[in-house]
């Protein structure tokens, strides 16, 4: 007869098989992520300034989309979470990350109306990848199970679909923020003086 933790370790191999827990000695550079993170808050809300009070207001007709990656409250990215598993918040993270990287190298930014040539999307896109390297563990790789189901997308849809877009990218880089702010204040370790 199987005891509780054979039972237990059986219920978690499927878990680890896919990457989703990490050894905890895998820690990022709570700093620089805080950093990066930082930068890409600034660029999104640069290439998507508010414009007035009907740009936050949601279209009626408009459902929100399930493709989309949100950081959510089973992510383990609350400061709890964070303390005991910050695996599981930093991979929703580079999922999220990886998300939005491939709609900036989709037809919405690159094809017609062009963007301007100082436009902030590409200095996004260079920094969103940064943060995404960072992340992705040095000994695996983390498979992104979401990715955005990408249509070719017309000249005059292109404006509207960048700015829903941002706007939600704007909000999950806010949150990832808090998360890296979170973990640079808490959960870097002390540097140890040499003897």
């Amino acid at each position: 007869m199987l005891d509780c933790r054979t039972i237990l370790l059986l219920w978690l191999l499927p878990w680890t098989a896919q990457g989703l827990a990490v050894p905890r000695t895998s820690s990022p550079d709570w700093a620089q992520c805080q950093q990066l993170s930082r930068n890409l808050c600034t660029l999104a809300w640069s290439a998507h300034p508010p414009v007035g009070h009907t740009d936050t207001l949601r279209e009626e007709d408009e459902e929100p989309r399930n493709d989309v990656p949100r950081i959510q409250c089973g992510d383990g990215c609350d400061p709890q979470g964070l303390k005991d598993n910050s695996q599981f918040c930093l991979q929703r993270i580079h999922q999220g990350l990886v998300f939005y990287k491939q709609l900036l190298d989709s037809d919405i930014f690159t094809g017609e109306p062009s963007l301007l040539p100082d436009d902030p999307v590409g200095q996004l896109h260079t920094s969103l990848l940064g943060l995404s390297q960072l992340l992705q563990p040095k000994d695996r790789h983390w498979e992104s199970e979401q990715m955005p189901s990408l249509r070719p997308s017309q000249r005059w849809q292109r404006p509207l679909l960048r700015s829903k877009i941002l706007r939600s990218l704007q909000a999950f880089v806010a949150i990832a923020a808090r998360v890296f702010a979170h973990g640079a204040a808490t959960l870097t370790e002390p540097l140890m003086p040499s003897a």
